[in-house]
């Protein structure tokens, strides 16, 4: 019977079997996938608890939003979570790229350096920053970038960091996530040791992590090794796939105070912004995140594993650890990249007959082909794919609320790059 609903998609008997033979190889990761989703569920469960929830917390606030007990408990919420002093949880975050800007912009100040230590930035931080010239960057205001490549091997370059800081460095900001490359994604460990670098070099700089795709991947988050703050956007991994808008900056109470006051203004800072009635959906997104983000784990390894015996590169490989929900294939030409997106599309809940094509999108130097039939626009915890039509074109592949709709977005992809003829099965 579950073939048999698997060909009402249209996914013939040799792409359904091809996963099969796949789910028997990698099913014993599953099981450490839901070790990690158990232990990261009492988390949450023990700070809601410890911060006493209630249903009023649930309450809509208009105008200003004063004495929004739901927006404040859920700040502490998530900042006993993430072992923070400090956490600014907002509805007015529009994205990560919006955290990350406010981030940044918040902590730094004419004259000031920010350095990258891991690389160029996420093709839409070049505008915040500068590197692609746009108005309101962080170049305009007069604060310098510097940034430091990771070696051919894909680790840090230590000595380049140590002479790229200056006494100038006020913040070394670092991307845990791929974004449009093909490197390894940062285990925490890894963040950890270039934190405890950069910290003994100049013990008053700020670590920002962009810890996009990551949370709730591991036991352990870039905050608990020395993070002044960890940044993302509430429709990846934190909202569940229920939040429709948000993000978060986790940190030291001085780092989010200067963020909560450019968000909003200052003298005003965290006491106002009305929750615009979304606190229950931010509030039961947060508990299903770490069950959610097991779902689209599952997803990755398997499209990883599935793709790895097709013949194509993926990055990470079918038995990596995992420190993000972030699947890339590299498909190698831009027909297979079209054709994988089609697949992940026609397996969706919403916008299931669109075809998606690449598109001039803003904040991207080259066209973007984006497939998301999601509840939520642009919600990438969601299944979804995306990527840049520019060599090696790899496409991105992340989301999945459930693992069975994971499951299925991927046999989608494989069933329309066979159909087109652009992959074989034997």
């Amino acid at each position: 019977m579950t073939e048999n609903i698997y060909k009402e998609f249209g996914i013939c008997d040799e792409v359904f079997e091809l996963g099969e033979r796949i789910l028997e190889k990698i099913k014993n990761r599953f099981g450490k996938i839901d070790e990690t989703a158990e232990y990261n569920q009492m988390r949450v469960i023990s700070a809601m608890q410890k911060n006493r929830v209630s249903a009023p917390c649930f309450a809509e606030s208009t105008g200003y939003g004063y004495d929004d007990m739901g927006r404040d408990t859920l700040e502490r919420v998530y900042a006993d979570c993430f072992h923070t002093e400090d956490a600014l949880v907002r509805p007015q975050i529009t994205c990560g790229t919006h955290a990350l800007a406010l981030a940044l912009g918040a902590n730094l100040l004419p004259g000031d350096e920010l350095l990258s230590p891991v690389g160029r930035p996420y093709d839409t931080l070049e505008g915040v920053i500068g590197i692609r010239p746009q108005i309101g960057s962080l170049a305009e205001y007069g604060v310098k970038y510097r940034q430091v490549d990771l070696l051919k091997d894909g680790g840090f370059d230590f000595d380049g960091i140590r002479a790229a800081m200056t006494d100038k460095t006020k913040l070394v900001t670092i991307q845990r996530s791929k974004g449009y490359q093909t490197r390894e994604t940062f285990s925490v460990e890894k963040i950890a040791s270039i934190i405890k670098f950069v910290k003994q070099i100049k013990p008053d700089v700020i670590c920002m992590v962009d810890n996009c795709y990551g949370e709730f991947v591991e036991r352990t988050e870039p905050s608990d090794f020395g993070a002044d703050m960890i940044v993302g956007s509430l429709i990846k991994n934190l909202g569940g796939g229920l939040a429709p808008s948000g993000g978060y900056i986790c940190g030291t109470r001085e780092c989010v105070e200067r963020c909560a006051a450019r968000l909003t203004a200052p003298g005003l800072g965290k006491e106002v912004g009305t929750n615009m009635g979304l606190m229950r959906q931010l509030y039961q997104g947060f508990f299903l995140a770490p069950t959610v983000v097991a779902s689209a784990l599952k997803g990755a390894v398997f499209a990883a594993n599935i793709y790895e015996e097709l013949g194509f590169k993926v990055v990470p490989n079918g038995t990596e650890s995992r420190h993000d929900i972030i699947q890339a294939v590299e498909l190698g030409s831009p027909e297979r990249v079209v054709a994988f997106c089609k697949g992940i599309q026609a397996a969706a809940p919403v916008d299931s007959y669109v075809t998606p094509v690449p598109w001039d999108m803003p904040g991207y130097d080259s066209q973007v082909i984006m497939a998301a039939g999601a509840f939520v626009q642009g919600a990438s915890i969601e299944l979804s794919a995306d990527a840049p039509l520019r060599e090696p074109y790899a496409v991105y592949f992340q989301g999945g609320i459930t693992w069975a709709h994971a499951k299925l977005g991927i046999l989608m992809s494989v069933q329309k790059l066979y159909e087109e003829q652009l992959i074989s099965l034997k």
